[in-house]
């Protein structure tokens, strides 16, 4: 019954969160479109994609997300073709001559294709002229309101998703959203993700070797003082004593001096260090308040590690030991000895923005946005994916897409206000004395214009003969 009704109320709880996310892709998305020059824009002419879905096919009339299938036209030219087989070289020149316009992609499939089947050089051709024309139909046309089949593309399979977290493959120790609040966290730009982890892989000479890698592992887990002592006593009045256990010690691979070191800078007290008993003679008197203050300061010092690494897993991915974190922090973790700077992944992504770049993290983002839906068994084309990705990093920033960002950053007044905040932004706007030039979709519907999507993204201009 327990289990029964918590299904219930998480089936309550999911439908109006991925509703309201839905709402908020709708309305950061719905002016985008794309343009006569095959760019992607928002009303006002910012770019956010240079080619829609980097190969400019619509997605609801490509095979499988290409445009068509070379291996099908080619075997389909094979029943009726007859003459000597062309040759590599024909193949090559003719399918050069052809798909001038295709993405790399569908060019070396359509390559791959022809070379497997054999055809003559008069099938070649025919196959070739049957893909361009093919191509053609499937590219997506001007005007297409390409932002909001979008956002319902990702909006719908919220809908279907499970809402708990799981855990990450079988390893109890790491915890990870997944589902339905990762997405939501994602798209929302969040600084800081619930539940922050890391895959660390190792250099070439030592990522086979499992006690090389276990001290690596221990130089990126964050060891705090109070990881190392059996016990502690304050005389709240003088000084702190240490008691460090030399089990933890050896388990953490750390050494006294490096505790001493860790809390040599600190001027609140005098150290003294006997074997594993660590005496803080506090220089001022102190009550009871600020002695407290000073050992949880004491006990929350790192010794060594990386900061807000909080547990560290080893886990051997193709015969190849590979540290999985439970924090974030990929600025410090590339400064440890040993690891392959190269492959170093986190799934914080506001985090691969400060650190890599904008064009980083968007690529993160992406696999972030679809790794959540491909483990939900959904599956949403790249295009959109990316479509989504590009406008919340088209400023050069991260951005959300509720009202604190894309939603609240619209050249529009009228679009602004639309949405959750209207009396302030209006006020706003009067004040500034901003200008309203009724360019995108909101702002048209208000006033009861025609709205600038598909066909209403033409203008007729009409000469009208003046009377003599």
């Amino acid at each position: 019954a327990m289990g029964g009704r918590e299904g219930l109320v998480d089936t309550a709880v999911r439908t109006q969160q991925s509703g309201y996310m839905q709402r908020r892709l709708i309305n950061a998305l719905e002016h985008i479109r794309l343009e006569y020059d095959g760019t992607v824009r928002d009303p006002h002419g910012h770019i956010v994609q240079f080619l829609y879905g980097e190969d400019g096919i619509d997605v609801q009339k490509s095979d499988h997300g290409e445009a068509f299938n070379p291996s099908r036209l080619a075997a389909s030219q094979t029943m009726i073709d007859s003459g000597a087989k062309a040759t590599k070289d024909e193949i090559e020149t003719l399918t050069k001559k052809y798909t001038k316009t295709f993405s790399p992609r569908l060019s070396k499939l359509v390559t791959d294709a022809l070379t497997k089947s054999g055809l003559s050089k008069s099938g070649v051709e025919a196959v070739c002229k049957k893909g361009l024309s093919l191509y053609d139909k499937a590219r997506v046309e001007p005007g297409q309101a390409v932002g909001i089949v979008t956002a319902q593309s990702i909006g719908e399979p919220g809908t279907q998703m499970t809402l708990r977290t799981f855990h990450f493959a079988g390893i109890k120790e790491r915890n990870v959203t997944l589902g339905l609040p990762r997405l939501i966290e994602l798209v929302d730009a969040r600084k800081k993700p619930v539940t922050p982890t890391m895959d660390v892989y190792l250099e070439k000479d030592i990522k086979n070797n499992r006690e090389k890698a276990i001290e690596v592992a221990r130089n990126v887990l964050q060891t705090k003082v109070s990881a190392l002592i059996a016990d502690t006593e304050t005389d709240y009045a003088t000084n702190i004593k240490l008691i460090l256990s030399e089990n933890r010690l050896k388990e953490r691979g750390c050494s006294v001096a490096e505790v001493e070191a860790a809390l040599s800078s600190n001027k609140k007290f005098k150290m003294e260090v006997t074997g594993e008993l660590v005496t803080l003679n506090l220089v001022e008197e102190a009550d009871t308040a600020t002695a407290i203050a000073i050992r949880n300061k004491v006990l929350n010092t790192t010794v060594k590690g990386v900061p807000d690494i909080e547990r560290v897993t080893l886990v051997q991915k193709d015969d190849e030991w590979v540290i999985q974190t439970t924090g974030s922090n990929i600025a410090k973790v590339l400064e440890v000895k040993g690891i392959d700077k190269r492959n170093v992944r986190t799934n914080n992504v506001f985090e691969i923005a400060g650190t890599l770049g904008i064009e980083a993290a968007r690529f993160a983002l992406i696999d972030e946005l679809n790794h959540t839906l491909g483990d939900q068994g959904l599956e949403v084309d790249n295009r959109y994916i990316m479509l989504v990705s590009d406008l919340m990093c088209s400023r050069g920033y991260m951005q959300q897409i509720g009202r604190h960002g894309i939603a609240g950053t619209k050249d529009s007044v009228l679009a602004r206000a639309a949405f959750e905040i209207t009396v302030p932004t209006i006020a706003h706007a009067a004040l500034q004395g901003e200008v309203e030039a009724l360019k995108g979709i909101t702002e048209n519907v208000i006033v009861g214009s025609q709205i600038p999507i598909g066909s209403g993204t033409v203008d007729l201009y009409m000469q009208v003969s003046k009377k003599k």
